[in-house]
């Protein structure tokens, strides 16, 4: 395959998706809660109204390593919680 490019013709820059797409966790840095979430989600039919919790915890644990953008509770379906829920 050639990588040599005509005159005129535009360089491709490829950029990232604004959401649905962050790094794997190669490092396994959240891979317990991970589990724990699948394992949830297994336990209740692939229900995921009942793995909130778990779902939290993971995302949580995405945040806090940098996996993914630190993004608001509530722009991450977690609008219904509670004032004295704890803050993950």
């Amino acid at each position: 395959m050639s990588t040599a490019m005509t005159f005129g013709q535009k360089q491709f820059i490829p950029t990232p998706p604004d959401k649905g797409s962050f790094p794997l966790d190669h490092e396994g840095l959240c891979k317990k809660s991970m589990t724990k979430y699948m394992k949830c989600l297994f336990s209740n039919n692939s229900d995921n109204s009942m793995c909130r919790d778990e779902a939290k915890d993971y995302l949580a644990c995405r945040m806090e390593h940098n996996l993914m953008a630190k993004e608001d509770w509530s722009k991450l379906g977690f609008k219904e919680l509670g004032l004295n829920e704890k803050d993950k």
